[in-house]
């Protein structure tokens, strides 16, 4: 029942992989036609490859054998008196090459006869006489003087199989472009699906999630898909034709000559050769889907590894990395090999059914005296059968190994843990009155992070939030930004709750500047640039100016500019050019709401000076909720807020919270130093 099951499931992975194919219907369409043209051109080549064969077998006899009864004909024509020399020669020519009568050369006219009224060919037939209607009238006789068969006749069906084979190439040709480019397009789309997919994730997504396994997902199994659909639409649009050509070429052949040893053998050889196909095929896709889980934690390893090369440095744990990722490698090379076992196995255990079933056969044709035009008839079709069958059980493999990177790649497809948003969505178009959290509740599994919040952010307001690590300051931040939703209470903009607004326009009005400036492996330009593509070089150079790092940019040790390429995750830069960087990306976007989550924290104290200035710049005129981890940093804010373990324990202006000499004094005097 399992196994049902499986395969059930097996046939709907696959069917919706190839359901992708459907918007390239035209193109998938003239490569089934072009299969199905290869499967025609190979069954006129093998019923034109006997007639040739017949040709040249009925040339090499001369015409009929002489028999016993012919020979005593000769011998009473020569002894007779009556006729004159010319005429014994004439009548010995006849006794020789009997044309009315010879059996062979009448079911060759036949034959002929039939090819062109099968073939709609432009000529006719009447008695040995042959006469072509196109391009122009054109006669010959089939048999010349010595009996033989016309050379015309010969070079009829040499032209006729030469023909269908080039059709079969071209046709081949265009099956696999057309296939294998549909196949590259679909896993094209489904590259960029399950990118929208990931991208458009929750945060909370992300952090309960492997980087590297994603990676690996998107890249390493689609690859595998992508090699696998690529071949298969390709071979089951032409193989199972072509085979299919040559069960008729043998079936017509077994009927012609009244022989159908080859049809029974091939009727009970047949199921045989896919018996490995049943046997191996599950076992290979089982396999795979393990190789794959294995070169993703091989993936993970490496992301993590190179994530953290400064530590992997600084700790000198160069050669013990190196033993993790061994034994992470070695893991996924056993399942490698695993595969390479019964992939190979596949192949030449389905060739030795198909020649044990040819032998079988030829020792026959032996023992039953059967001729050289009607092995080639029989036995041309069952040996040119055999590519497209090993093409077939390639696929398979193929289709199995695809099977278990596609599973893996619609298990990832399938889960959302996006942010929902409503249908009836309304857009936040202008930022007009404050920002509210209304008892707001917020845990991470059962862990509680923000315990019954509630406080109001008016329009121009510089609100701070202070605390200890793991007081919450940086959650209340993410859910104002809805980068997580509330688990109870609720988050207002305007007085309407940010689930009911679409979560485009809610990050349109926000600007955030993080404690670790994130940047990417682009140029200087375009990092200040991303949240607004098509500013101009003006733009762009005045908001730096505004953050303090148009000095650097343009006279610093950076020889490109604003050109400069800063490496991954900025690494070309420090951390005061990175955050100063991060500060003019936010000024250039304008937002009316602005969050500073520790934007100064890990800065020395003359950098912190200019990314402060840089700060206080952005921040006139606009909305903003800071964290702040310096109090130093906050001191004119208009309201401060203290948190401890979720919950607001103190709320005022700086003087106030100084005045009441509680937790804020306590936190004031650890970072002053004063008693």
């Amino acid at each position: 029942m399992s196994e049902k099951l499986d395969r059930r499931h097996a046939f709907q992975t696959y069917g919706r992989m190839i359901s992708y194919a459907k918007p390239y219907w035209k193109m998938l369409t003239i490569g089934i036609l072009c299969g199905v043209l290869v499967g025609g051109s190979v069954f006129v080549a093998l019923m034109a490859l006997p007639q040739l064969v017949n040709v040249a077998e009925t040339n090499m006899s001369g015409g009929n054998s002489t028999d016993d009864a012919s020979a005593e004909k000769i011998v009473a024509t020569l002894e007779s008196s009556d006729l004159s020399r010319a005429e014994k020669k004439r009548a010995v020519n006849e006794i020789l090459h009997p044309r009315d009568s010879d059996p062979q050369l009448t079911k060759l006219i036949k034959q002929a006869k039939s090819t062109i009224t099968t073939l709609h060919l432009p000529c006719e037939i009447e008695g040995y006489q042959v006469t072509f209607t196109w391009p122009k009238r054109y006669n010959f006789s089939l048999v010349e003087g010595d009996g033989r068969v016309a050379w015309q006749v010969f070079a009829l069906y040499g032209l006729i199989f030469l023909l269908s084979w080039v059709v079969k190439c071209l046709a081949k040709y265009a099956n696999g472009y057309c296939t294998r480019r549909v196949g590259a397009q679909v896993i094209s789309d489904l590259r960029e699906k399950i990118f929208h997919r990931l991208i458009n994730q929750s945060l909370s997504y992300y952090g309960d999630s492997d980087i590297g396994q994603l990676i690996s997902r998107c890249t390493n199994d689609t690859n595998a898909m992508e090699h696998s659909i690529s071949s298969s639409i390709e071979d089951l649009t032409a193989a199972p034709i072509q085979i299919l050509a040559c069960i008729i070429a043998i079936i017509v052949a077994c009927r012609s000559f009244q022989n159908y040893t080859l049809a029974i053998i091939l009727f009970i050889g047949l199921p045989l050769i896919f018996v490995p196909l049943r046997i191996l095929g599950n076992k290979i896709r089982k396999i795979y889907h393990t190789s794959f889980a294995r070169i993703a934690e091989v993936f993970s390893r490496m992301h993590e590894t190179f994530s953290c090369i400064k530590v992997v440095k600084a700790y000198h744990t160069e050669k013990q990395e190196e033993v993790v990722f061994q034994e992470a490698n070695q893991k996924y090379l056993k399942q490698v090999f695993r595969g390479i076992k019964y992939q190979q196995l596949l192949s030449p255990m389905m060739e030795m059914i198909s020649v044990m079933a040819v032998v079988v056969f030829i020792l026959y044709s032996y023992n039953d005296g059967i001729t050289v035009t009607q092995l080639t008839a029989l036995l041309a079709p069952a040996v040119m059968a055999s590519r497209p069958i090993k093409e077939l059980s390639k696929v398979i493999v193929l289709i199995q190994k695809s099977m278990a990177a596609a599973d893996r790649y619609f298990e990832l497809l399938d889960e959302d843990a996006s942010l929902p948003e409503k249908d009836s969505a309304i857009e936040l178009k202008e930022f007009k009155s404050e920002i509210r959290l209304d008892h707001v509740k917020f845990s991470y599994d059962t862990n509680v992070v923000i315990d019954d919040l509630s406080f109001t952010i008016r329009k121009g307001q510089v609100v701070a939030v202070v605390g200890e690590t793991g007081s919450g300051k940086t959650t209340v931040a993410n859910l104002i930004a809805r980068f997580y939703d509330v688990t109870s209470g609720s988050v207002q903009i305007d007085g309407v709750d940010v689930r009911d607004y679409t979560i485009g326009s809610i990050r349109n009005q926000i600007g955030v500047v993080t404690q670790e400036a994130l940047l990417f492996n682009d140029t200087i330009a375009n990092n200040i640039a991303y949240g607004k593509p098509d500013a101009t070089s003006a733009e762009i150079e005045a908001a730096a100016k505004l953050a303090n790092a148009h000095e650097f940019i343009v006279h610093g040790h950076h020889n490109e500019g604003y050109r400069t390429i800063v490496g991954e995750k900025g690494f070309k830069l420090s951390g005061g050019e990175k955050q100063r960087i991060s500060i003019a990306r936010a000024i250039l976007r304008n937002p009316p709401i602005l969050i500073l989550d520790e934007a100064t924290s890990a800065l020395d104290t003359i950098t912190e000076h200019l990314v402060q200035e840089a700060l206080n710049r952005v921040m006139s005129n606009r909305t903003v909720f800071a964290i702040a981890h310096r109090l130093s940093t906050i001191q004119n804010a208009d309201m401060i807020l203290v948190l401890d373990k979720g919950r607001i324990v103190e709320c005022g202006t700086h003087e106030e919270l100084l005045k009441r000499g509680g937790f804020y004094r306590k936190l004031h005097d650890t970072q002053f130093s004063r008693v």
